[in-house]
Formats: C-alpha cells, sequence, structure tokens
C-alpha cells in the first residue's frame, strides 16, 4: 500500500529501449527533373567541413540499444595485469615471457591476452564479437531500478508493506496485552456466556480505553446475537467483537477526508493543516508526513505557520533539513494567515504537489488562537480551491480519554478531517482509536509508531484490530 496514492497514472521512465526502430520518414516527392533539395551546411564551418559536407555520404548507422547494467566483475583468476577491457585482462610482453610456465593458463593466446576457459577466440575468423552481458547482483546499480524487472519491483513493495504491517502490530502490543489477555482469562474455563461473563468483558473493553459508550454499544449487540441464538460459544463471542470494532472503525470513513484521493489531481497543491496542543508530537508528524510524502516522487513544502511559540520554527526546521524539504518561515510574531499567504504563493510558483502547514498548539480556552485557525482557512482557500483539504487533529494516544475532549474542542472551530494518533507504540491504551471513531465519527489518518523518521505509518482497520487479538 502506498503512503500518498493522490497521483494514480504510473509514474515510470519510459526510455523506449527494447522497442522496435521506428521507419524512417521518406522524403517528399519532387517534381520530374527537378533536382532534390540539399540542407546547407551552417554558416560558421570551416571551407573545408563545408566541401565535405557537400560531397555524398554514406547514411549513419542505425543506433543500437544500449546495454544498461554495471559490468560483470572479473574472475579472481583474470586479474593479472593492466585491465583494458570487459572480462579480458591484458599483460605486456615481458610479463607474459616472466611468468613461469607452470602458472600459464591454457587459454593464454601468445600475445599476452588471457582467456576464460571455452570463451571464443575473437581473433579467429568467423567469430562474432559478442558485447559483455550485464549480470545481476544483490546490489542495485541504478536509483531508478532499470536494472530490475517489474516482479522484483513489487515483490520489493510488497516485502515494505509487509514490514510496516508487522511493525504497526508490534506498535500496538501493549495494548494487546491489556486488552486480548484480559479477554483471554475472562474466558478461560468458561464453557458458556453468563452475565457474569459479560460484566468480566465490559471492565476488559473500558480498561483498554475504548471508552464506556463504545463498550455497551459493543456489549449490546453481543446480548442481542446472544438472544438470537447467533452467538452460542466463546470462538463466537470473540469473532462478535472483533466484527463490531472493524466495524466502528470502518464506519467513520464516510465523514472527514478518508483518502487524498478524493480531491481531483488539477488542484496544486494539496494543503494539509495539521493542529493540535503542545506536546502531543504535532512537530514531529509534519516532518515524518514530509518524509513519506517524498519518498514516493512527491514536491514537499513545509509552512511553518506557528509564531506564537519561540522555539517552533527553529525545531521545525531541524526536520525540514533532515528531510530535505524546503521551508518557509517568518520572525516570531509574524501573522501565521500571512506567513501561509507566501507559501502558497511559493507552492504555486514550484509546482509543488503538498504544502504541509503547521498551527500554533492551542487549548480551547484559548479564543485568539482559535480565531487565527478561522482566518488562516479563509486565506487558504482563496488561493487555492477547496484549501485546506484536510485539517488534521495530532493527538497522544497516552492520553486516553483527555485526547478525546480535545478533539470535542477542535471540532467546533477547526473543522477537523481526520486524525493522527501519535505514540501508539508506548500505551496500552490504544483503544482510544476505537473511542474516537466512534464517538467523533472521523477517519484516524495516520499513526505513529516511534520516533524514527519513517515511523509513521497509514493506520489500517484490518491490521489493528486483526493485532489486537491475535496470539503472540
Amino acid at each position: 500500500m502506498a503512503f500518498w496514492r493522490r497521483k494514480k497514472e504510473d509514474r515510470y521512465i519510459t526510455l523506449g529501449l527494447n522497442e522496435p526502430p521506428k521507419p524512417a520518414e521518406r522524403e517528399p516527392a519532387t517534381a520530374v527533373g527537378e533536382p532534390a533539395a540539399r540542407p546547407e551546411p551552417p554558416a560558421n564551418l570551416a571551407a573545408t567541413d563545408a566541401t565535405a559536407s557537400a560531397a555524398a555520404t554514406p547514411a549513419p548507422p542505425a543506433l543500437e540499444p544500449t546495454v544498461m547494467g554495471g559490468a560483470p566483475t572479473p574472475l579472481p583468476q583474470e586479474r593479472t595485469g593492466n585491465a583494458t577491457g570487459i572480462g579480458a585482462t591484458e599483460t605486456t610482453p615481458a610479463a607474459a615471457t616472466s611468468t613461469p610456465a607452470a602458472t600459464v593458463s591454457a587459454n593464454t593466446k601468445p600475445g599476452g591476452a588471457s582467456r576464460a576457459a571455452g570463451t571464443p577466440d575473437p581473433s579467429q575468423p568467423g567469430v562474432a564479437q559478442q558485447r559483455p552481458v550485464p549480470t545481476r547482483s544483490s546490489f542495485s546499480t541504478s536509483i531508478l531500478g532499470l536494472d530490475r524487472s517489474i516482479e522484483e519491483l513489487q515483490a520489493e513493495e510488497a516485502a515494505l508493506e509487509r514490514t510496516f504491517e508487522k511493525r504497526f502490530k508490534n506498535a500496538i502490543s501493549a495494548t494487546r496485552e491489556s486488552l486480548s489477555e484480559k479477554i483471554d482469562t475472562v474466558f478461560q474455563g468458561r464453557k458458556q456466556i453468563d452475565a457474569e461473563l459479560l460484566d468480566e468483558l465490559e471492565e476488559a473493553l473500558i480498561a483498554a480505553d475504548i471508552g464506556v459508550p463504545t463498550t455497551l454499544d459493543i456489549l449490546d449487540t453481543v446480548r442481542r446475537g446472544i438472544t438470537r441464538k447467533e452467538i452460542n460459544d466463546i470462538e463466537a463471542l470473540k469473532a462478535a467483537i472483533k466484527n463490531q470494532l472493524l466495524a466502528i472503525l470502518r464506519s467513520s470513513e464516510a465523514k472527514g477526508v478518508a483518502a487524498e484521493t478524493l480531491v481531483p489531481e488539477n488542484i496544486s497543491p494539496y494543503v494539509m493543516m495539521i493542529v493540535g496542543v503542545n506536546g502531543v508530537g504535532k512537530t514531529t508528524t509534519i516532518g515524518k508526513l514530509a518524509q513519506r510524502i517524498k519518498a514516493e516522487g512527491n514536491d514537499v513544502l513545509i509552512c511553518a505557520a506557528d509564531t506564537f511559540r519561540a522555539a517552533a520554527s527553529d525545531q521545525l526546521a531541524i526536520w525540514a533539513e533532515r528531510t530535505g524539504v524546503p521551508l518557509i518561515q517568518q520572525k516570531q510574531g509574524t501573522d501565521p494567515a500571512a506567513v501561509l499567504f507566501d507559501s502558497l504563493k511559493a507552492a504555486k510558483a514550484r509546482n509543488s504537489d503538498v504544502l504541509i502547514v503547521d498551527t500554533a498548539g492551542r487549548l480551547h480556552n484559548k479564543s485568539n488562537l482559535m480565531a487565527e485557525l478561522e482566518k488562516m482557512k479563509r486565506v487558504a482557500g482563496r488561493e487555492v480551491e477547496g484549501a485546506p483539504h484536510e485539517t488534521l487533529l495530532v493527538i497522544d494516544a497516552v492520553t486516553g480519554q483527555n485526547g478525546l475532549e480535545q478533539a470535542r474542542q477542535f471540532l467546533k472551530v477547526a473543522g477537523v478531517t481526520g486524525i493522527v494518533l501519535t505514540k501508539l507504540d508506548g500505551t496500552a491504551k490504544g483503544g482510544i482509536a476505537v473511542a474516537i471513531s466512534k464517538e467523533l465519527g472521523l477517519p484516524i489518518r495516520y499513526a505513529g509508531i516511534g520516533e524514527k523518521v519513517d515511523d509513521l505509518v497509514v493506520f489500517n482497520a484490518e491490521h489493528y484490530v486483526d493485532g489486537l487479538f491475535e496470539s503472540r
């Protein structure tokens, strides 16, 4: 799964190395008796060059495709003397005469050039000169992947996806131990479902920070299934809980912005506004977003519109330098809307694909900062159609239900379209993802699973639920 999928076309470079040569275009027909027009030589050529070009010259040879890839590595026994070609080495006559007879190969010519066993002698008549065939090695010789087949590139992408999936499941291991193992403890030694089991199950779900309203809804569905005889054993009960969690996470994708592909490609740049309180990992999230989106071939620009906090621009500049993404910033105290205006102009001038906008960390009781967000949204909408296309609220998963309350307040003013859940790897309260989806009806777009620059993944509901219930 690609991290950034807005560009739907295949962005591959076609060199046409294996395409058949195109037929030569015919010269326009001339009237009978009229001489054919001859191209005049450039005026700056010397007289001798002009005379030579006027004479009839043979047609230039057809261009042959060039073999791409690195040259094959010479065998160890061939590395004698100074190499003058690919796959063969040449020694001076003096060196050849000084070599003991016992060490001379059977394929060494009298002139001194050695050949590998079984290789035809190109000096003999009837033997065609053959170009060396490049060998495959475990190291890529082309940054564009031209030395690898489509199958190899697809296999590499699939392996990378499996790696991120495994890392994502490992990140929620603490939540899995808190939820799944408690559920297993509840089910241990029980062969039937009774009221006492459901009460203990309710406690386990609330302890994982899934939330009281969400837990009650899940248990109501379970009780209805028991009444209808659809749930009659422990395995069916666990499957029902998994299906309920998955249904809640999927239903939230109907609101907000679930994918960047919803915005037409002709609208550029794609503006992402990042909001949240201080300390939730907002600046780190921006750096990780810029790195992951840039790594997939997009031109990214960062706008440092948090001019309220003194160290905000400095921290963002460190991430911009680390990821190699340009940063637009102004001195402290500058109107954030003015910084955003300059950034939008710069993004248009350089045809940037994505503009990521940092904003000041604020709480709901900071009315002046909240009003700033409204002004920035108006400025963005005047410059780019539909901007900001995403307003992502960053929530620290460790804060649990407090993060949910922050989200409620931001929804009133900021027009949040999605959630970024950070520090998911450092808490046993990862069930907050379900509570957010249920109570706010917003999709969780990304999840932070570590401190490294690539430790930001697209939140996947299936992987999340499977990771909560899979056995170690």
